[in-house]
């Protein structure tokens, strides 16, 4: 089975790596073009994806768009019997219709619930104490498919989206293998339940700012949800900060935004229903420091947070 490969990020390239060292026919990989960064933003950056089609000597392929004619017809020519999907952006209709044996996306949820580009952030967000991965199979409405296979993982009191996102990385490499041979050998199918769907939508720079008028364990996922990337942010003195980690406790009397801090060892920031507990801090461009580093350094003008 002739397999062409679409991803562009490290969780992409684990599952790339699986399909590889057990056997699989991969015959081409599409993934992002190059992006200029590291210091000075001069250096060409290249993607896992790429990184590990290159270790591995299979051909890639770097569109523009993904409507170009001429990468249409590359794709033709490859002749592939499926294409997999993980980590990358949407499809047109015109590619993933390709292959005959159809395009199937690796998904960071159990489907329907949390469709969308962020689906791990927002199940530790909304709290959830399970996510897990779906394989399915592409049709027009996106994360709308017919469902191959999915597979469940615990979220633990303290993981963030890192945490979750890397164990994830490897479920999920391992569920597409599984799905690989199943899809070879006439594959069964369950259709999405449409009264069970959450969205996870993308994050943007003002959905990550903290809202301490809430219970101190919804304020206490969001950090979570949040970390490490893009970061929960607060303005305090009127400057960014990101809080990266943190613990909490309970407390009925409290002053929600407070910031509660001896100045040197602790600095608290009240809920509506107790204390966030910070432990790493990142203001706005500085390196990311530990709560006592960053009070050894810097002095509070103001015990409340700002808008």
């Amino acid at each position: 089975m002739r397999i062409v490969f679409f991803g562009t990020p490290e969780f992409a390239a684990t599952s790339l790596h699986t399909l590889i060292t057990n056997g699989k026919n991969v015959v081409a990989v599409v993934t992002s073009c190059d992006q200029l960064g590291g210091r000075g933003g001069k250096n060409l950056i290249e993607s896992p994806v790429k990184k590990m089609a290159e270790a591995h000597h299979i051909r890639i392929l770097q569109p523009k768009s993904l409507k170009n004619k001429e990468f249409i017809e590359q794709l033709m020519s490859l002749k592939a019997d499926i294409y997999i999907i993980v980590a990358f952006r949407m499809l047109p209709e015109v590619v993933w219709t390709i292959p005959p044996l159809g395009s199937y996306n690796l998904h960071g949820s159990l489907l329907p619930k949390y469709r969308g580009a962020a689906p791990i952030h927002w199940a530790i967000i909304n709290g959830e104490k399970e996510t897990g991965v779906t394989v399915f199979k592409l049709k027009h409405e996106i994360d709308t498919g017919d469902i191959l296979m999915k597979v469940s993982m615990p979220i633990f009191e303290n993981d963030t989206t890192g945490s979750v996102h890397d164990r994830m990385m490897v479920l999920g490499a391992g569920v597409l293998l599984e799905a690989m041979d199943k899809i070879q050998n006439n594959a069964q199918f369950m259709i999405q339940d449409e009264k069970e769907v959450t969205h996870a939508p993308k994050i943007f720079h003002d959905d990550c700012k903290i809202n301490f008028f809430q219970s101190t364990n919804k304020v206490y996922d969001f950090i979570r949800g949040m970390s490490p990337h893009p970061g929960a942010w607060v303005k305090i003195d009127g400057i960014e900060c990101k809080i990266l980690s943190a613990t909490f406790l309970l407390n009925k009397e409290t002053k929600p935004g407070h910031i509660d801090t001896d100045g040197k060892k602790y600095m608290n920031i009240e809920t509506n229903d107790g204390k966030i507990q910070i432990e790493t801090i990142k203001m706005a461009g500085k390196k990311l420091m530990s709560i006592q580093e960053f009070l050894s350094g810097y002095r509070l003008q103001q015990l409340f947070i700002g808008d």
